[in-house]
Formats: structure tokens, C-alpha cells, sequence
């Protein structure tokens, strides 16, 4: 089958994970996270960001958001964010749905919030009547493939907690982002101040299967009965949790991550090489963004396919995955400059 350009979520799961799957389909193991797989993955998680560590494994990464967001809040919250946040643009009001908060997405260019965007929007001047800020919301990379620098992360944490509020930080795509900062996770998130992040699987090698970690256990007190509650706790949990210990095991997530990242930088060069076309954001993980004159995109998708991303200005976005390889991208070249 030809691969495309679409998103890294179109990939298939990575071998030491679709190795996983097979072993774990023998025999017996109990229902509801009550298997060995899931204890397994547990403290595999615990070994990446501390002992106080608690994770929580769920199906897909709106519901790793929303039911983190929903167990978290009340009615009366509001919870601040990118105005190109996933949360705002990409899960069709679940957050506004099955969390009950307000959404404040703030404009931004870059798809990146800092603590000075953040501070006249922390506190409810105008309390009763106004909803209550209760959680920050970043994605790391962002929606547009930038990054937030660990310093930039533990400002906007510090802010957050000055403020009693929590920093939640959607991290679909984490391992892209903490392999192009040459960081770890628990630098990055545990020794940042981050309270909970989204843990993303699917789009790191993964068939199915996100993970919430809360970094303050007191946190999670009642997520597994708003798990049970959001249709995400999972019966055969052992087949999203065996995964996520083949991901962990021997560095597989960066392994996946650092590939697709130096794909997106192989294929961006490329692009760049091609006087019709700009691109319009830095490449700093495993996507690129770039105007193309409408003609030449088309080309483009007839040979290897992917989204539009701002039809008005013709900018488009272009994904790798940890299974592309630098031979399907010369010849995806090659048939576009023919």
C-alpha cells in the first residue's frame, strides 16, 4: 500500500508493537486493568516520570483530554488554551460537551502560549459572575509543529500554580517533542511542574491507546470513575497496556520519534529546494507546513496525499511517520519535479 503525507496516525503500529499484541493474545488475563500487562505498563510509566506517577490508559486522545479536563474542573471553570489547541478546533466541543467548561483560546501565530498572553486571563475579576480559570492547557509540539523549550514549559507551570491553577499539557506527539529537544520526559514534564499529561501512543507506533499521567497522584482520584463514565475504560485493557510497555522498552518511542523528526527535515529540505513553494513554519519535530500555489499541490497530493491546513493562503500540512524512509521521499520528489 502507498504511504502518504497525511499524519503519522495513518501509519500502521511499529513491529516491537505489533510483537506486543501477539504475545499478549495467549490465554487468559483479568478484565479491567486487573492484568499483569497493565501493572507492567504501570510502573514502566512510574520508571519514566517518578514514582508518583499515576497512569491511566484510554482509547483515543480526545478522550485523553476531555475526561482528563472533565475530572478536574467544575461547571463553573474555564480552561485557557491555544486558539489552534486540539481542544478548541479538533474534538467538537467535547470539552464544552462532557466537561461542562468554557474554552479561552487565545490568538497566537506560532501555535505556542507564554505567561504574558496567559496573565489577564488567570483570574475571574469579576467573581460570581465570571467563569473561574482552573486549568492551562498547552500541546507540546503544538498544532503547527513548534515547540515549547523546557524553560518555557516551567514559566508557564510557575504561572499557573501562582495562580492555583493546573498545567495540563496535551502531548500527542511528547516524543517528537522531547527528542528534538534532546531532553527527557522527566525533565520536560515532572521536573517542569507539569499536573497532568496526555501521553500519546497512537501517533508514536502505536494501534490504538493514549495514556493520562497525573504527576500529583491526589489528582486522579476520581478519573477512573470518569473513565468508566466516558465509555473509555478499556475490558481487554492488556492490549493497550502491553503495547505501551513494547513502546517504552528500549527506548522504542524515541527510536520512532527521532525517525520521523529527521524524516520531516530530509522532505522539508527537499521541499525548500522548490522555488514555488515557502515554508511557512519551522520544522522542529515531525511536520511541515508550507504554501504551495494550488496547482502544484495538487500534483503533489495526486503523488502522495495530504491535508490542507489554511485553504485560504494555500498552506498545507505535510506529516512523517517512523516508518517513512528517505527512498519513498526521493521519489515522491521525483515526481512532483518530473
Amino acid at each position: 500500500m502507498i504511504k502518504s503525507f497525511a499524519s503519522d496516525n495513518w501509519a500502521g503500529a511499529c513491529p516491537e508493537v505489533m510483537q506486543a499484541l501477539i504475545d499478549a493474545n495467549s490465554g487468559h488475563a483479568p478484565a479491567y486493568g486487573a492484568d499483569p500487562y497493565t501493572k507492567k505498563a504501570e510502573s514502566d510509566f512510574k520508571n519514566l516520570f517518578g514514582d508518583q506517577a499515576e497512569v491511566f490508559f484510554v482509547y483515543n486522545g480526545t478522550a485523553a483530554n476531555i475526561i482528563t479536563l472533565a475530572s478536574t474542573t467544575r461547571s463553573f471553570n474555564s480552561i485557557i488554551c491555544s486558539s489552534h489547541a486540539h481542544i478548541n478546533v479538533d474534538e467538537c466541543g467535547a470539552g464544552e460537551k462532557f466537561a461542562g467548561t468554557k474554552l479561552l483560546d487565545l490568538p497566537n501565530t506560532d501555535g505556542k502560549l507564554t505567561p504574558e498572553m496567559i496573565l489577564p486571563h488567570v483570574a475571574a475579576e469579576r467573581f460570581p459572575h465570571q467563569s473561574v480559570p482552573g486549568i492551562i492547557s498547552i500541546t507540546q509540539a503544538t498544532e503547527l509543529g513548534t515547540l515549547y523549550s523546557v524553560e518555557e514549559i516551567k514559566a508557564i507551570a510557575d504561572l499557573a500554580h501562582q495562580y492555583n491553577l493546573l498545567l495540563h499539557v496535551d502531548g500527542a506527539r511528547i516524543a517528537n517533542a522531547v527528542v528534538a529537544l534532546n531532553s527527557s520526559m522527566k525533565e520536560m514534564i515532572t521536573d517542569t511542574g507539569v499536573d497532568i499529561l496526555s501521553f500519546g501512543g497512537t501517533k508514536n507506533g502505536l494501534m490504538f491507546g493514549e495514556a493520562v499521567v497525573f504527576l500529583k497522584p491526589e489528582l486522579s482520584s476520581l478519573f477512573e470513575l470518569f473513565r468508566k463514565q466516558g465509555m473509555q475504560l478499556a475490558s481487554k485493557m492488556r492490549f493497550i497496556s502491553a503495547q505501551f510497555s513494547a513502546l517504552l522498552a528500549n527506548n522504542v518511542w524515541e527510536k520512532n520519534a527521532r525517525h520521523s523528526n529527521q524524516m520531516a527535515l530530509y522532505l522539508g529540505q527537499k521541499l525548500a529546494a522548490i522555488p514555488e513553494i515557502q515554508i511557512s513554519q519551522k520544522i522542529e519535530t515531525n511536520g511541515i507546513w508550507a504554501i504551495i500555489p494550488e496547482a502544484l499541490a495538487v500534483k503533489m497530493q495526486d503523488a502522495q496525499f495530504f491535508y490542507p491546513w489554511e485553504e485560504a493562503r494555500n498552506e498545507y500540512r505535510i506529516m512523517t511517520a517512523f516508518d517513512t524512509s528517505e527512498e519513498e521521499i526521493d521519489r515522491f520528489i521525483e515526481k512532483i519535479t518530473r
